[in-house]
Formats: structure tokens, C-alpha cells, sequence
């Protein structure tokens, strides 16, 4: 078998049997690209693979200067390849395991102040239909804490305006209801009344939200029509700083954390916690400037 097809079929099972996001398939799959062409270069056959090797492999990879995150992500993806030639028969037991992944700094994500907020979302030109479509994009991102993907692939049958809802088709096929305020509610409704049909005409467009062409909106269109509203404002920021603010946001105002990784769809609850370490932050920053 070529390395080609064992990659190919590898994606595949991450795709279909594990069920893991197209992102998490591609870079295990790079990961597993590199480490299986440094096998063919050491001519070591990969039945005979031992956690000698798998470290000889690493410090090869520390030495071409690559970051304790790419060890990080190289490890998760030689595990991955792991259970899977387990699974297939071709290793008795994954080695992989063996190997202790680098703890790599957590840098805190960048939050925005609900006035950081309100300066951005009040630069978009509602007289327009796409300012229209824009305020009720944003808005919703930020009141759902919504990923890009998420948003572009909302479908209009998972909007529920009377129960304040939306669900959400999440990373590795996961669903979750998320509900949404009063404003976003008044700003849906607006681009639904008044905008949506004009520029679908008619067609049946599954997506929520569309481009002026009556298309579902990309992840491209929704990234260029923010970094013009962060031009107009002066707000630094990027999209998915929005998704950023609204978990900090909740936080802040008491929510408690197992409720906020339900609605961001965080499988882990580790991964909702670097949340806490913002708002701890935050009351630090103003602890000093009002009671220095």
C-alpha cells in the first residue's frame, strides 16, 4: 500500500467512523503525511514502528525548529494514525500513547467591552440591504456565540423566532439549541421582512443568511465585511473575537461554566475554562485602575 492510499483511507475513517471536523482531519493528515516520509527516509518499515523512533522522529522535528504547538498537533495526529493502523490490524498496540505531549502556553483570547461592541455593530449601514443583513449577522454571532462556519451554515428551517432558538450544526456533526435576545430578535426579523426575500427572489435557499447574489454567504464574504466594519470603527478585532466576548461576557455576568460550554459546544470543559482566566483578568485590570 502507498502512502497516498493509507492517508487517503486514514481522512477518510477520521471523516466518516471518528467523526472528527474536516480541519481536525486535514491536519492529522498532514501530521501523519510528515511522519510517514521520515519513516521512508530512516527506511523503517511501519510495522516495525517503536516509541524509540516516535522520539528520534520528534527531536528531528524540534531540531527543524518547529513549535512545541506543531509537537503538540504532530503527536495528536501519530496517536490518530495510531488507533487507526490499530484498528486495521497493521500495529498490535498504538505507541503512540507513549508519547507525552509538550504543555504549551495558553495565550488569553482577545476579549471586547460590550462598548467595544456597540461601536462595532453601530458602524453597519442599515439603509442597505446588506447593512441589514450585516446587523442581523453580527448581532446574531455575537448573542449565540457562534463560530463563521456556524453562522453560514445556519439553515432558515433551524431559526425559531417564537421560542427565541436557533440550532446550531456544530464541529464534528454536534448539535446544540442556543437561544437569543430581544435586539437580535428585532434584527432578524428585519432582514427576513425586508431583505431576504428581495435577494433570494423566490428560490429555495436553505441557509439563513445570503449574499447579494441570493447565495448562501461564505465564510469569505462574512470575514471581508467584518474588517471593514473593524476599519470604520477602530474596534481591533476578528470575527471570532465576537464568539470571544459573548462566553466572557456570560461569565462576567454569572453564568456558570457548564452552561457556557453547552451553548459554545465545547465537548471538553477544559477548553470553556480559559474563559475564566479572562474575566479574572478583566477584574484584576480594574482592581488596579480604580483602587490603585
Amino acid at each position: 500500500m502507498t502512502i497516498e492510499i493509507l492517508l487517503n483511507q486514514f481522512y477518510t475513517d477520521l471523516i466518516l467512523v471518528k467523526r472528527d471536523s474536516e480541519q481536525t482531519a486535514i491536519t492529522y493528515k498532514i501530521s501523519a503525511e510528515e511522519f510517514l516520509n521520515w519513516l521512508v527516509t530512516k527506511k523503517i518499515k511501519l510495522k516495525d514502528v517503536s516509541v524509540q523512533n516516535l522520539l528520534y522522529y520528534l527531536i528531528n522535528r524540534q531540531e527543524k525548529g518547529c513549535s512545541e504547538l506543531t509537537i503538540a498537533k504532530d503527536i495528536s495526529g501519530i496517536r490518530a494514525l495510531g488507533d487507526y493502523l490499530v484498528r486495521k490490524g497493521m500495529w498490535e498496540e498504538n505507541v503512540a500513547l507513549s508519547l507525552d505531549k509538550p504543555k504549551t502556553a495558553r495565550h488569553l483570547p482577545k476579549v471586547l467591552s460590550v462598548e467595544q461592541i456597540d461601536a462595532l455593530l453601530g458602524c453597519i449601514d442599515t439603509s442597505t440591504a446588506s447593512g441589514k443583513r450585516d446587523d442581523a449577522l453580527f448581532e446574531l454571532i455575537y448573542s449565540c456565540g457562534l463560530r463563521i462556519s456556524e453562522a453560514c451554515t445556519l439553515k432558515i428551517a433551524n431559526v425559531h423566532l417564537d421560542e427565541r432558538l436557533i440550532l446550531v450544526h456544530g464541529k464534528g456533526d454536534k448539535e446544540r439549541l442556543v437561544p437569543f435576545g430581544e435586539r437580535a430578535l428585532e434584527k432578524m426579523l428585519v432582514y427576513l421582512n425586508e431583505v431576504r426575500p428581495e435577494l433570494v427572489k423566490g428560490r429555495n435557499v436553505a441557509e439563513f443568511f445570503v449574499n447579494y447574489r441570493g447565495e448562501p454567504i461564505s465564510r469569505k464574504g462574512v470575514w471581508k465585511r467584518f474588517k471593514e466594519l473593524e476599519a470604520l470603527s477602530g474596534v481591533d478585532a476578528k470575527v471570532h473575537t465576537l464568539r470571544h466576548s459573548f462566553a466572557t461576557h456570560l461569565l462576567a455576568g454569572g453564568a456558570d461554566l457548564r452552561s457556557v460550554q453547552e451553548l459554545l459546544g465545547h465537548s471538553d470543559l477544559s477548553t470553556t475554562t480559559i474563559y475564566t482566566h479572562v474575566t479574572d483578568k478583566q477584574l484584576e485590570e480594574a482592581h488596579e485602575k480604580y483602587f490603585k
